[in-house]
């Protein structure tokens, strides 16, 4: 019989770009062995400069991350911003929230109802919301807050920007596996109000699925009883996110350690300024849970 040897160590990040001791950016920490992702831990971060420090570190690990790392390439090249990926990113991080939001509302304004936004190609495989949004979600400032510290940090980003590469940094986006999963089935909100039995009902869905296995990255989640109800009881769903950006990164790790992927399973054809989302192109789960490990 063969032994699975364990990976190098998996992170997933559920990302604030405004983090507070009541909404923390998220670090699940696990490591996979076969088709089997444990998870270890949880972490949590007040801050961003602690969060940018905790990722400075050395260490061995492959990340996903839930905030967009590029803009669309039609906005950046109508702004006449640098169209290298790394040379927009250095304009993009010395602007202001205000500022990104006056250009970006001034794109939007020129645009015909119904195509105000800009789109990455990544967007329609993954069902994710435009780089570009400042609001419902601000993921234009999340990119603003997250991938600088990535950059200072030294991370390796595969098919975008060369780092270290025992560092490796991903995008992610749980609502990806979610959707497969539960279709339109809400599972999480930060209002209390909202914090429903069904949502509760949505979460435990979610999680039985995962530890069956069956998303399109046929992974399996390894839980202990005191995990699962903390996932289950996290209604703001943060934790819960953290774990699906987690399974995401070990799928990309397990395409590049397994089959000497160096693009942890993006696509070739990817355009390196506006980045991609890991698994996006992945197949739909077949609805046959994948064997169990060994």
């Amino acid at each position: 019989m063969v032994t699975e040897q364990a990976s190098p160590l998996i992170i997933g990040c559920d990302f604030s770009s405004s983090p507070t001791r009541r909404k923390p950016i998220v670090l699940a920490l696990g490591q996979r062995q076969g088709a089997r992702v444990q998870l270890a831990a949880l972490q949590t971060f007040d801050t961003l400069a602690a969060w940018g420090r905790w990722l400075a570190q050395p260490g061995d690990w492959v990340g996903g991350f839930d905030l967009p790392f590029g803009l669309p390439r039609e906005l950046v090249q109508a702004l006449g911003w640098p169209t290298d990926w790394l040379g927009c990113l250095q304009h993009y991080r010395r602007l202001s929230r205000e500022q990104i939001r006056a250009q970006f509302a001034a794109f939007c304004d020129a645009r015909p109802v119904g195509g105000k936004f800009a789109h990455r190609a990544t967007d329609g495989p993954a069902g994710s919301s435009p780089s570009m949004k400042w609001v419902n979600p601000p993921v234009a400032y999340m990119l603003h807050a997250g991938v600088p510290r990535l950059l200072d940090a030294g991370v390796h980003l595969p098919g975008s920007h060369a780092g270290d590469r025992r560092r490796v940094a991903l995008e992610a986006y749980p609502g990806l596996l979610a959707r497969e999963v539960l279709g339109r089935r809400s599972y999480k909100s930060d209002d209390r109000a909202r914090q429903t039995p069904d949502r509760l009902i949505a979460r435990k869905d979610l999680i039985t699925a995962l530890e069956a296995g069956q998303t399109r990255l046929g992974l399996r989640l390894k839980l202990s009883h005191a995990q699962r109800d903390a996932l289950a009881d996290d209604a703001s769903g943060d934790r819960l996110d953290a774990v699906l950006c987690l399974l995401q990164a070990a799928w990309a790790e397990q395409r590049h350690t397994d089959y000497g992927d160096a693009l942890y399973g993006l696509p070739p054809a990817m355009d390196p300024l506006e980045g991609w989302i890991v698994g996006a192109d992945a197949p739909a789960f077949s609805g046959i849970a994948p064997p169990p490990a060994a």
